[in-house]
């Protein structure tokens, strides 16, 4: 601002009682003009982070005057102007980070190869890349389901009752008892878990039958050898690019995932950079960084494209957002946990329509909610649509933070600063709240517990309503809910024998049921819900049937620490939720086949079976393809829903099963009340618990800091890897500029309907044996057991590719059911999507996609750009779009095509059978009109989705990577 001679002169100044500290100070901005100060206490919070940043990086390039002006000016610009951010560091993780650090090592080869120097390819803004994504469930249970009891003695019998707070004195060594299949660690006996925890290197667990210390679960350890195992060729070149790129840090598989490590871990809440303080945020490819929201840290899920342009010093460029208030007021009944709190408010504010905008949370029901009920509000924000979801920083953060283990001296110099810059909310300050686009008012105490589902997390069900709602879901025709099951056969049951028992399966058995790395295990309170839920139900007698696919994988060993301090992992593993690892799994599809007789039972039956998670997604066939409904819950009635083996069960009139001495014991009867959950949360969750967690991250482990990689500038690339893979987006870098090319005679490679979602355009989970990317592995001499996962192999272009709309439960209009299949148009062939796309790039003709209302729903992922660019899509012709995705394919190079308000498809009488002819004008402007003419004489228009001048540089330069690339020529 001072070198451009503007009349705003932003004041450099020191921290109050902290001289040494400097800043920023916006509010002075306007030196004496009290206007300008009035405006910006008006601003909503989220917005003043924005302007703090357009401050600091004003350049007169990259970000302007006029954009800061822009951001003070919200009230009148919002929704009009966009506006770039800079923000302090970017988050990976590995299943989006793997390609981006490909990319990178692509570009210093291309850049290389151009006569540019490839030492000069590094982020320039700080990056941490978790790898948390790779680990797969191969073990479970282990033999703890069906052991002898804890303490030994008649299984018959009550279990010993164990204090939720205390370590029950050390019983003799289990090595002779035949029961146990894991060694007690030896030692004094005087030492309770939290004293052993500081020398055990993995996470403190109790030998579920005598309660003494064990270095590691079985699963754990098998799990964990699984991971290196399959996963050493991507390791090994995340091992690479810690040593090569500066600026970069890589976390170490199984230390935890990347939402949970950024918030616990990463997030400063204020950086200082040389005592320069400033607002901490950040973007990442994982579409729950918004979980950071609820520390005060502005932040949101970013597509790998876009991230990538982040790190070489690119600002994300968005439209000015709405912001929506949402005031929350009232308490929450003692019964409802902060998932139905989510989930409520999930629906709401999708009611709402705040999909593109920000949402800021206000209101006496804030200071009532903990920052891991805010942080799991936040976590959910994409799935309602918003970009975040801000709670701003006040006394309860800063007594989470205090009790996290933040050094004293700088959380005062973080409070004195939010301060002074405004950026901190005070409940009891008479200051008027700021004014938001629109107020969306939610009364805390008119929630009750809720489960989401079958299809859709939008889709909320209460608990007490769950039993005649799946009713209804059998009876309705196929859709968003409903599976169209004949009357007659609503009530099949199909017998099963499994480890020598018959077993009868119906509709609503659950199958899967999982306490997963996602949402609730920030949230101690719900985690330890279920470990209390647990407790209660192993000592009244109650069991969970043993082909039910249960699983615990917490986010973090914090999570594990504290259910095993509490005395509740035992209990978790006896009824089969044995800790199986940390990371994603279950939520992305990397769950363990169900045993063969369960699949072949629920196939024959045509069952409509299910799965239980504490996720966030549940999409059809998202965990495995045999399971049709799959429902959202809280991790305590996750575990109560796996202990009654079906959704077909009314909570309040029937029990979940039947305890010692056939008494029938209903879910009231186990329910841990209020006041027990907080005495276990106080005496457990501690900041010894954080500070050991964070030596742990700093440590590493033993089989990542023995792992060798090269460090030669450029990546040794190895043509018979499977796992990692030159990429080709580089092959036309030039220093000659291209101008856009027309789309002549290209034929329609998928017409797709309204909400098409990422996971379905996106390779997610296993590659199934019958795929084009299967095929692929075979001809390299794999073996299905050696075809991991499509997340492993985000590395390997050839893979990724061939898993491009490889879902299952793909709808094209031109197949008529669901099915990874279309028509190959000049030959009349049906083939696979891939099969059909090699052919058409063979021909020469280039292809588009037809598609509905919001195409690109869901998670924000760099392949659901990738993978169509590959398969040699130019344009995507849509009647809207999620904004994320939209970005992502100008940021690969793909034109975003919408139709006119009110036309589509079918209003225009196209068939998809056409051939389509776009001409681009030279000199491209804004949401421009576009006239698309078809080989059968029709022309019509749309609207070319480029919203700004950086968008259409994008697209003109033919993505973001290439252009960045051209900076180091």
């Amino acid at each position: 601002f001072n070198s451009l001679g503007s009349p705003y002169q932003p004041v450099i100044e020191a921290l109050g009682n902290y001289p040494q500290k400097k800043f920023y100070n916006v509010s002075k901005l306007g030196g004496a003009n009290q206007l300008l100060c009035f405006t910006l206490d008006t601003l909503p919070y989220s917005i003043r982070v924005l302007f703090e940043s357009s401050i600091r990086n004003c350049d007169g390039f990259l970000v302007k005057e006029t954009d800061a002006m822009n951001i003070l000016d919200w009230k009148t610009k919002q929704n009009n102007v966009e506006v770039p951010f800079c923000p302090a560091r970017v988050v990976l993780q590995d299943f989006t980070g793997i390609p981006a650090m490909v990319d990178f090592a692509a570009m210093r080869e291309a850049v290389r190869n151009a006569g540019g120097d490839p030492v000069k390819v590094n982020p320039a803004c700080p990056t941490d890349l978790t790898v948390d994504h790779s680990l797969q469930i191969d073990f479970s249970k282990c033999a703890i389901q069906n052991a002898p009891n804890p303490g030994g003695g008649d299984s018959q019998k009550p279990m010993a009752k164990l204090s939720p707070l205390k370590v029950q004195p050390r019983k003799p060594p289990c090595r002779g008892q035949t029961g146990c299949k894991g060694p007690c660690s030896a030692g004094d006996s005087s030492r309770n878990a939290g004293q052993l925890s500081a020398q055990i290197e993995n996470t403190p667990i109790l030998c579920p039958f005598h309660l003494q210390p064990v270095p590691e679960p079985e699963t754990v350890l098998k799990n964990q050898e699984m991971e290196f195992g399959r996963n050493r060729e991507r390791l090994q070149f995340f091992k690479w690019s810690s040593k090569v790129f500066k600026n970069i840090s890589i976390i170490p598989p199984e230390t935890g995932m990347a939402h949970q490590v950024n918030l616990e871990y990463l997030s400063r809440v204020v950086f200082e950079v040389k005592d320069f303080l400033y607002p901490d945020s950040v973007v990442g490819t994982d579409s729950h960084t918004t979980m950071v929201n609820g520390l005060g840290i502005l932040g949101w899920g970013v597509g790998g494209i876009e991230t990538e342009a982040v790190m070489l010093g690119m600002p994300v460029t968005l439209t000015l957002p709405e912001v929506v208030g949402c005031e929350l007021t009232g308490t929450a009944s003692p019964l409802a946990t902060s998932i139905d709190i989510v989930l409520s408010i999930t629906k709401q504010l999708r009611q709402a329509d705040v999909a593109g905008k920000f949402v800021e949370f206000f209101g006496s029901g804030v200071s009532q909610l903990s920052v891991a009920d805010r942080t799991t509000i936040a976590n959910m924000c994409p799935e309602y649509g918003a970009i975040l979801s801000f709670f701003p920083v006040d006394n309860v953060t800063l007594k989470h933070l205090k009790h996290t283990g933040f050094d004293k001296a700088k959380l005062e110099v973080m409070e004195a600063y939010l301060k002074t810059v405004k950026l901190f909310r005070n409940d009891e300050s008479s200051s008027r709240e700021p004014e938001y686009s629109q107020v969306v008012q939610i009364n805390l105490s008119s929630i009750i517990p809720y489960v989401s589902g079958p299809k859709r997390s939008q889709d909320r069900v209460a608990v007490h309503n769950m039993k005649s709602d799946f009713q209804a879901c059998l009876n309705e025709k196929s859709g968003v809910k409903g599976f169209q099951i004949a009357v007659e056969k609503q009530n099949d049951i199909v017998p099963v024998q499994y480890e020598g028992n018959e077993y009868k399966l119906s509709h609503g058995c659950i199958v899967i049921a999982a306490v997963i790395s996602c949402t609730n295990n920030c949230n101690p309170s719900v985690m330890l819900a279920a470990g209390l839920l647990a407790k209660k139900a192993v000592e009244a007698g109650l069991v969970v049937k043993p082909y039910i696919r249960t699983s615990l994988s917490p986010g973090s060993g914090m999570v594990t620490h504290y259910l095993s301090s509490s005395g509740v992992l035992p209990y978790l593993s006896k009824l089969g939720f044995e800790v199986v690892g940390y990371g994603c799994s279950t939520c992305v599809g990397n769950t363990a086949p169900l045993p063969e007789a369960i699949r072949n039972a629920i196939k024959q039956g045509d069952l409509v079976a299910c799965g239980v998670l504490s996720g966030t997604k549940n999409f059809e066939g998202r965990l495995c393809d045999c399971v049709r409904a799959n429902y959202l819950a809280s991790p305590p009635l996750v575990v109560a829903y796996a202990i009654a083996g079906t959704v077909r069960i009314d909570f309040e009139t029937e029990p979940l099963g039947t305890g010692f001495n056939g008494k029938s014991i209903y879910l009231r009867d186990i329910w841990p009340t209020r006041r027990e959950l907080h005495t276990v949360e106080e005496e457990c969750v501690v900041s010894s618990m954080f500070k050991e967690l964070k030596e742990k991250m700093e440590k590493g482990n033993k089989r990542w800091n023995l792992l060798e990689a090269p460090e030669s500038i450029l990546f040794p690339w190895d043509l018979k890897s499977t796992y990692i893979r030159c990429p080709t987006f580089f092959d036309k870098l030039a220093k000659e500029l291209v101008p856009p090319q027309p789309i002549e005679n290209a034929h329609v490679l998928l017409y797709l309907g309204d909400s098409v979602t990422t996971d379905h355009i996106s390779p997610a989970g296993s590659i199934a044996r019958s795929s084009a990317a299967a095929k692929y592995l075979t001809t390299k001499g794999l073996t299905p057991r050696e075809f991991n996962s499509y997340g492993a192999r985000r590395g390997n272009d050839a893979v990724m590719t061939r898993g491009t709309f490889a879902n299952i439960k793909l709808l094209n209009k031109f197949i008529g059911k669901p099915a990874p299949k279309t028509i190959h148009f000049p030959s009349g062939q049906t083939l696979d999507v891939f099969e059909a796309a090699e052919l058409y790039q063979k021909e020469g003709i280039p292809v588009i996609i037809l598609a509905g209302k919001k195409y690109g729903l869901g998670s924000s992922r760099d392949w659901a750009a990738k993978g169509p660019f590959l398969l040699g899509v130019k344009a995507v012709l849509a009647e809207s779009y999620e904004k994320v995705h939209k970005s992502q394919l100008i940021g690969i190079g793909i034109a975003p095509l919408q139709f006119l308000p009110g036309e589509n498809p079918s209003t225009l009488g196209l068939t998809g059978r056409e051939q389509f002819s776009i001409l681009f004008p030279p000199e491209l402007s804004p949401r421009m009109t576009l006239d698309i003419k078809t080989n059968t004489g029709k022309v019509f228009s749309v609207i070319a989705l480029l919203e700004n001048d950086m968008e259409i540089t994008l697209y003109k330069y033919g993505g973001s990577l290439n252009f960045v690339a051209r900076r180091f020529l």
